[in-house]
């Protein structure tokens, strides 16, 4: 991971607060502020934070942890991000492919960029603050048990549900990729 030179850093906190603003029943009794001191003692997870922005995942905070004393951030675009499109699971469904190898796969771009993959619960939590995936899928970190057997769950909201699917870990499609976090 590298640290955003001062000009960046200005760009990225400009457009975060603007998205802040704009969409404060994502985080009520949170203040822009008291956010904005995490950055400036922690460089690296803006570094991350602008990751997220730039493969159009326009993250925004969705809640706040007391017990660890952390913001959540989270990949709010209204679909899933245009960057993180048409990849496969990890990096074993990757090498699983023969042939027409996707790009790359969820789990190693979620580690590049310094984020986590969505699980199912904070998918859902997500979904309440807004319909987002009404066009496209994300996937989803899948427990070990369904990994094991060669499968990966993703998910979407169509008919104003959320619904949860499963697919072999090795496919990928143009309209699924995934939403990612990060704690500051």
């Amino acid at each position: 991971m590298s640290k955003l030179d001062l000009e960046q850093t200005k760009e990225l906190l400009k457009t975060l607060q603007i998205r802040f603003e704009k969409n404060i029943h994502r985080h009520q009794k949170i203040e822009w502020s008291k956010v904005q001191t995490k950055f400036e003692a922690n460089p690296t997870k803006l570094w991350s934070l602008n990751e997220m922005e730039i493969t159009g995942g326009e993250p925004d905070v969705i809640g706040y942890d007391k017990k660890t004393n952390e913001y959540i951030y989270c990949d709010c675009s209204e679909e899933t991000p245009k960057e993180r499109r048409n990849i496969c699971y990890d990096q074993e469904a990757l090498d699983a492919r023969k042939e027409h190898k996707p790009k790359d796969s969820a789990i190693n771009m979620a580690k590049n960029m310094g984020i986590e993959i969505l699980t199912e619960e904070k998918y859902r939590e997500l979904q309440k603050l807004g319909n987002f995936d009404l066009k496209t899928s994300s996937w989803l970190r899948t427990p070990e048990e369904i990994r094991k057997l060669g499968g990966a769950i993703f998910a979407d909201r169509r008919y104003n549900h959320v619904f949860i699917y499963h697919n072999g870990a090795q496919s990928y499609y143009g309209v699924r990729g995934f939403r990612g976090s990060l704690r500051i």
